[in-house]
């Protein structure tokens, strides 16, 4: 008898929505099923869907949307792609993440180059058909054996209801193949104390009125859910009190995978899906929180930047990715940070040693434009006389070769070419090739993105940190990669200058010979360090960066 073909496998889908407010949780919810079922031996690969009409997050004001997490491959992402490299310890990238905006350009390019033979193109089943066909095609080129998609925004927007439109469909065609979590909030009102469910009734409701009846609600508050309301959420949604899930505020977001798996939610994924269950191997990630909470010495960093409001409100999504990264690293060398969030214009206005103060560490972040670019300046300054631990980020190495060109060169005027056109001693400066983007204002997705290959210089504070922490990515070549988001670069022609008076240029980029790290030796500062690069992008909270382990630890040297 000839041999029986295998029998193909069934690829499973995850839909991940959510219901009430938005923030509340989808992101780190889909993040931490995914951590849970490959921890259990599946294959998973996260995809976000996004409403805007943007083919990216790249131009996108922090203040709006949060941080754009940039990826290996360069592309401009939401947070919640950060999240997924962070709990999956994965690369993100483009295929990881779909805007509106690109869905409609696929399609309204294909109808120009008369694909769809003359038909009319309308929104379903062509916008539908799209959303459906990256799904799939995410599923095929990872091999995964399940597909977690998380849906933005919230349920019953008209920006989103083609998503939902196309879950439906998916479900409606492979219902043993599809499964819909739906993540809402239960808020508790403090005048009456007691956790209430009618939103989430009512978000629930509105999935139904779409066609989509979920399978798990995660309810998202302030504490776990109690039985009662348990039992009155799944009475009122149709659902099985098991299915009710209860997420509650935890001191860290890492601890939401344990907090999930206590209630068996992988388990109860696999019997719906049809898939072997099998126990999660968490002991890392266990190991892992247990350290999150055992901090001794506390040290406090000033991040001195300009996007940290909105109206009344302050915002840490702005810097997100820099705050996981200084969280990873303070675990994992057991200490706790206290982050002061210092408005640069205000540095410009009052003086940095009256804004600032004396903090153990200085970060000057990501950034664009000119304002608040002179508190930045005075911040780094400031750090370097003070012999304050100083790191500069992309924006803030740039501006931290301004700070010591005027402080030390004597270039009063020494500028970037960003914010002053004028200046006779542009130290930072525009290339050729962006020169010419700029001038045609191709912003979008024009700048030096993604992983980018650097040199470092044997005997240098940034050589001896790559090697300490196996951070090279070719020890024998001395080579290292970080990710870029600029377009802005060192200018070489007054290299010599800064060399001559104690500046180091520790790193130079294999392509171009781009200057990729400044510092200043240790015999002049107890850590002084710009990167052109985006370190924090590449923490992970098992694997925390070098540069910012070794910040932290100057920081920490600071109060012993």
């Amino acid at each position: 008898m000839p041999a029986q073909k295998p029998k193909s496998r069934s690829r499973k889908y995850i839909f991940v929505s959510g219901g009430v407010i938005s923030g509340i949780g989808k992101g780190t919810t889909s993040a931490s099923i995914a951590l849970l079922l490959k921890s259990a031996g599946y294959k998973v690969a996260p995809l976000k869907f996004e409403n805007y009409l943007n083919l990216d997050a790249g131009t996108i004001n922090p203040i709006e949307h949060g941080d754009p997490f940039l990826c290996e491959d360069g592309t401009e992402a939401d947070m919640d792609i950060g999240s997924y490299e962070k709990f999956l310890n994965e690369d993100m990238g483009k295929d990881n993440f779909v805007t509106m905006g690109q869905i409609y350009k696929t399609v309204i390019d294909r109808e120009r180059r008369f694909e769809y033979n003359g038909e009319d193109v309308e929104a379903i089943p062509y916008i539908t058909n799209e959303i459906i066909s990256r799904v799939e095609d995410l599923g095929r080129k990872k091999d995964a054996d399940i597909v977690m998609i998380e849906l933005g925004g919230t349920a019953g927007e008209y920006q989103n209801v083609f998503y939902y439109e196309a879950s439906r469909m998916m479900t409606l065609k492979k219902p043993q193949d599809v499964l819909h979590v739906h993540v809402s909030y239960v808020p508790t009102p403090g005048h009456l104390g007691e956790p209430k469910t009618k939103p989430a009734q009512l978000s629930v409701r509105t999935l139904n009125s779409m066609g989509i009846q979920p399978d798990f609600v995660v309810t998202r508050g302030e504490k776990y859910l109690d039985q009662r309301r348990k039992d009155r959420l799944a009475l009122f949604c149709n659902m099985h009190k098991d299915d009710i899930i209860s997420s509650p505020d935890l001191p860290s977001v890492y601890e939401i995978p344990l907090v999930l798996h206590k209630q068996e939610l992988e388990k109860k994924i696999m019997k719906k899906l049809g898939i072997p269950v099998r126990e999660p191997n968490l002991k890392s990630w266990e190991k892992f929180v247990e350290s999150t909470k055992n901090q001794r010495e506390t040290v406090e960093i000033a991040i001195v930047g300009k996007y940290f409001g909105t109206g009344e409100y302050q915002l840490r999504d702005s810097y997100a990715a820099l705050f996981d990264a200084i969280d990873h690293a303070a675990w994992a060398s057991g200490v706790n940070v206290k982050t002061t969030w210092v408005d640069a214009e205000k540095v410009e206005l009052e003086g940095a040693e009256q804004v600032i103060g004396k903090p153990d560490g200085i970060i000057v972040p990501i950034g664009w434009g000119e304002r608040g670019a002179e508190g930045m300046i005075t911040a780094a300054s400031y750090a370097r006389e003070k012999k304050i631990s100083y790191l500069g980020l992309c924006y803030g190495m740039q501006l931290a070769t301004i700070a010591f060109a005027r402080d030390i060169l004597g270039f009063k005027d020494a500028n970037t070419e960003e914010n002053d056109k004028k200046t006779k001693h542009p130290v930072i400066h525009l290339i050729p090739n962006q020169r010419d983007l700029i001038k045609r204002r191709a912003y979008g997705g024009t700048m030096r993105l993604g992983g980018w290959e650097a040199k470092i210089k044997p005997g240098t504070r940034a050589f001896e940190i790559y090697k300490k922490y196996r951070g090279f990515t070719n020890e024998e070549k001395s080579l290292t990669s970080e990710r870029h988001r600029h377009r802005y670069e060192f200018n070489d022609e007054f290299a010599k200058d800064f060399e001559k008076n104690g500046l180091v240029i520790s790193g130079r980029s294999v392509i171009e010979n781009l200057a990729e790290i400044i510092e200043l030796p240790k015999e002049a500062h107890p850590f002084y360090i710009g990167t052109q690069g985006h370190p924090e992008y590449k923490s992970r909270p098992l694997d925390p960066h070098p540069i910012f382990l070794e910040f932290i630890k100057a920081c920490k040297s600071s109060i012993e």
